[in-house]
């Protein structure tokens, strides 16, 4: 091993996702960066927001500061970014004046234009970069990992006991769904399945992160106060109290119209809960099939009545479920990390 190589690399983390709770991407970089501080110590400094010199500089959100940085002439390496979205994505989930929208598009573009690699978590984002002019070899696709420790089944009796305190029947069927309440989300199909559905029970787990500015917040607002019997809204809950809602589920099921890198379908794989998603292109590249496809809302209450009839189908899925979880596991996505900053570090060298 050369020298080269022993030395532990410096990577300088930029990110402001956690001072908005139950984003998603707030989770993803948590846990990257507690993966890197537990098991790679031994090879890499990590530190972050700090304008330290580093060999890699990995960016994670797209703050205007941090665009700034990128012209001053300090030793931060190589510029990594982190794309975790596209102004296309964004504008479900906030209401973006019409006139802002090109300025938002300009702006996050440049940014990326700014970085000399970008990370994707979603393999469906490389082909819209490569259309706005990045160059194909700029782009890396590493997905988001799964933490076991925090993500796992509970036992049975745990389970009994849930039931009990949710004043759940034994074999009463549940349904659970997570994320920010927004129309990408496809909340309102969770809303009317349950509506249809008066004798199984839907958990919808999440709220507004984003407040006011989210779509369709007044409409959202008024059913979650008032929501039909068998629905219930717990809002944004603790990572613990997730997995508890993961172990009570027959079936996971979220019906996004459009997602980036879902880390509610990888949470629900590591507890072993079954599931169900709309028949997204993206989840045929991900999850290849290790789920049950719905198109529609009609196909969705159809898929629920059958595996409520049949338990033998519902283990089916849930042995799908088993197999995601190891596809995203830490050991696999270390591994993939380590790697990278490797070559990235070396070719800020050159």
């Amino acid at each position: 091993m050369s020298s080269m190589e022993n030395k532990k690399l410096r990577i300088n983390m930029l990110s402001s996702s956690e001072k908005v709770a139950g984003q998603g991407v707030s989770g993803a970089y948590r846990e990257l960066v507690s993966l890197l501080h537990r098991d790679a110590k031994d090879q890499l400094i990590v530190t972050e927001n700090l304008p330290v010199e580093a060999d890699v500089t990995h960016f994670h959100t797209i703050d205007f500061p941090y665009y700034l940085s990128t012209f001053q002439k300090k030793r931060s390496g190589r510029k990594v970014g982190y794309v975790h979205f596209l102004p296309e994505t964004l504008e479900g989930s906030l209401k973006i004046p019409f006139f802002l929208k090109g300025i938002v598009k300009r702006y996050v573009f440049s940014f990326y234009n700014r970085m000399e690699h970008l990370v994707v978590v979603n393999p469906m984002f490389i082909e819209d970069l490569v259309a706005a002019g990045i160059p194909r070899e700029k782009i890396t696709y590493i997905p988001n990992f799964v933490n076991k420790e925090k993500w796992h089944p509970l036992p049975a009796e745990q389970v009994a006991q849930l039931r009990k305190e949710m004043e759940l029947a034994k074999d009463q069927f549940v349904v659970v769904g997570a994320g920010q309440v927004q129309k990408r989300k496809g909340i309102d199909d969770f809303i009317r399945l349950a509506e249809e559905l008066p004798e199984i029970t839907f958990i919808w787990a999440g709220g507004f992160s984003f407040g006011g500015i989210t779509d369709g917040y007044e409409r959202y607002k008024k059913i979650m106060d008032n929501p039909p019997k068998n629905l219930i809204f717990p809002g944004i809950v603790s990572p613990e109290r997730m997995r508890e809602l993961y172990a009570l589920a027959d079936l996971f099921l979220l019906p996004s119209y459009n997602e980036l890198f879902p880390m509610t379908i990888l949470e629900a794989a590591s507890c072993e809960a079954p599931i169900m998603l709309r028949d997204l292109d993206l989840y045929k590249v991900i999850l290849e099939g290790d789920y049950r496809a719905t198109s529609d809302v009609s196909e969705m209450r159809e898929a629920i009545l059958e595996y409520k009839e049949n338990p033998e189908a519902l283990k089916e899925l849930k042995e799908k479920s088993k197999r995601i979880s190891k596809q995203y596991s830490e050991e696999r996505l270390l591994g993939i990390w380590l790697k990278f900053y490797r070559e990235q570090a070396a070719l800020g060298k050159k």
